[in-house]
């Protein structure tokens, strides 16, 4: 702010000439993210000025004035002339604007505007002028603006990628904290569908991965959330959504004409018509719906999701399992909520904090990039495909049965944790499936030895290594008690190996020849050793006076 008249600038902002105006957006720009210079330019007059340039200008200009506006949004000042009018226009040039430069500053612009109604330093009300709300009477008139902004993540300027990930997470945010229960599902499938997943999981390999630390360490926290906020929806079959996914997952078993649908009965009442109409696809009662209590609407969207992207081999599977007796047949649907159970713990989905994204950014170095992001997370369908292709695979080849179940997800959660926790940041998705694929039952097997051994380690280490320490000290006194009561009874042995010298080697009374035999006896009061040689062992024990020698 040293040098700089603030009046002079303000004024400028305001001239006829275009490049009088360009030039004092550029300066505007290195200053107004400093909170006395921004209190002095308001007092001013030179937020109306730069609200005018941000809806009218063009060029240059408009990029500078856009970078200005949206810096003065983050440190929450100016929000008083955000109306619909600066949201249409800002809307408006992120969908028909082509210049980079210009597309940075719309976006920050918005992903201000659409995060402001959460900052914790703030009481006003939420209305309709902040959060996603305030974008849809413009995104209405700009139908392709979510397209626009995910097609902004491949682009290849990084400022744009992160101010166009940025504008994500807050619409994201904003659906998932305000939108109604139906609503935010529909956003979320709508952007997925968009392409928004592989774009994000391309940067989060990519050698850009310091310039977008931020975004991507929320967008990859958002992702948790929103596991979560779909497992903690419990499975109602009142729920017409939840109904069509379970029918749609019963008419993918291709049941036969004969089996009535769930749309057109009462729940509960299909025994009825086919008494394993829901245990010939894996689930352990005909009342699947109880179920999914533990994996909730999660559960049933993987399942659903793997019936309909391999519907034959399903059925194949199913034709499979039919040939076998119930005992022997692999539960496909347990199975399934198994596989997303193991996912969730292996992501530590209940470990995620929205609000703690800036916490991760305190190991922002690369050496710590494989621990703090996860991709593998962005690929939750392909994974859980995988993981369950593993869990069918080992089931076959360990001729498992039905009491087995538990030791299978066991096993196959050792394998998961394995690949996925080996896993480097820059693996791709196919290399993971091909190792869970190849992964065979002997390593596993041993892995998972080594596992519970470590875990059994971590657990009672520090008491087994103090029995253990307790009984060595126990048995070396035996071993001594119990060879001292030897030597007080007397002992027999054989070339003169009853007594060493300091040397330890074995002593003899004559350097020439060597004794066969020698009787060693330890006196009454145990202070020394008494023995002699003998040709040959006796019949009967020598006395302790027989024995001339001692040590």
């Amino acid at each position: 702010m040293d040098g700089l008249d603030v009046a002079e600038l303000v004024e400028r902002l305001g001239s006829d000439e275009d490049a009088v105006r360009k030039m004092a957006a550029f300066k505007l720009q290195s200053n107004i993210g400093d909170p006395s210079f921004t209190d002095v330019f308001i007092s001013e007059g030179g937020l109306t000025n730069l609200r005018y340039l941000t809806l009218h200008a063009s060029g240059n200009t408009l990029a500078y004035s856009l970078t200005c506006f949206s810096r003065l949004l983050e440190v929450d000042k100016g929000w008083d002339h955000v109306n619909q009018d600066v949201v249409e226009r800002v809307v408006e040039l992120v969908v028909t604007h082509p210049l980079v430069n210009i597309l940075r500053g719309a976006m920050a612009v918005l992903g201000a505007i659409v995060a402001h109604q959460r900052s914790p330093n703030t009481q006003e009300t939420y209305t309709d002028t902040f959060g996603f709300r305030a974008l849809k009477p413009a995104i209405a008139i700009y139908p392709h603006f979510l397209e626009k902004i995910v097609s902004s993540l491949s682009a290849a300027d990084h400022a744009l990628c992160a101010n166009a990930l940025q504008l994500i997470n807050a619409l994201m945010r904003d659906a998932i904290t305000n939108d109604g229960e139906a609503e935010w599902p529909r956003f979320i499938k709508r952007l997925q569908d968009l392409g928004v997943i592989k774009a994000v999981y391309s940067l989060m390999q990519s050698n850009a991965l310091q310039d977008l630390a931020h975004p991507l360490l929320e967008f990859q926290a958002l992702t948790k959330v929103l596991l979560r906020k779909w497992r903690d929806v419990p499975v109602d079959l009142h729920k017409p959504e939840h109904r069509r996914a379970l029918k749609a997952i019963h008419l993918a078993s291709n049941p036969g004409k004969s089996v009535e649908t769930l749309e057109d009965s009462e729940y509960g009442k299909e025994k009825k018509h086919n008494p394993e109409k829901w245990r010939r696809l894996g689930f352990e009662t005909e009342t699947p719906g109880f179920e999914f209590e533990e994996t909730g609407y999660l559960g049933m969207m993987d399942l659903a999701d793997y019936v309909r992207k391999n519907e034959n081999a399903f059925q194949t599977l199913l034709l499979e399992q039919s040939t076998f007796s119930p005992r022997t047949r692999c539960p496909i649907a347990r199975a399934s909520l198994a596989v997303t159970t193991i996912l969730y713990d292996r992501f530590e989905v209940d470990g995620s904090d929205l609000d703690d994204t800036k916490a991760y950014l305190a190991l922002e170095t690369r050496s710590n990039y494989d621990k703090i992001f996860k991709p593998l997370i962005l690929q939750w369908s392909r994974l859980h495909l995988a993981g369950l292709r593993a869990f069918f695979r080992l089931w076959k080849v360990t001729g498992a049965e039905r009491e087995d179940f538990l030791k299978l997800v066991d096993l196959v959660r050792v394998l998961l944790d394995a690949v996925i926790g080996d896993a480097k940041r820059d693996t791709s998705i196919q290399e993971v499936e091909e190792m869970i694929q190849d992964y065979d039952c002997e390593r596993l097997r041993k892995l998972q030895m080594e596992n519970l051994q470590l875990m059994y380690e971590d657990t009672w280490g520090h008491h087994l290594r103090q029995v253990r320490d307790e009984l060595n000290h126990e048995a070396l006194q035996f071993m001594k008690e119990q060879r001292i009561r030897c030597l007080l009874h007397g002992a027999w042995f054989a070339d003169g190996q009853g007594l060493k010298n300091e040397s330890g080697r074995a002593m003899q009374a004559d350097t020439k020849s060597v004794s066969q035999v020698r009787y060693v006896k330890l006196s009454h009061n145990r202070r020394y050793l008494h023995y002699a040689e003998f040709d040959v062992k006796g019949d009967q024990d020598p006395d302790l006076d027989s024995l001339h020698e001692k040590r």
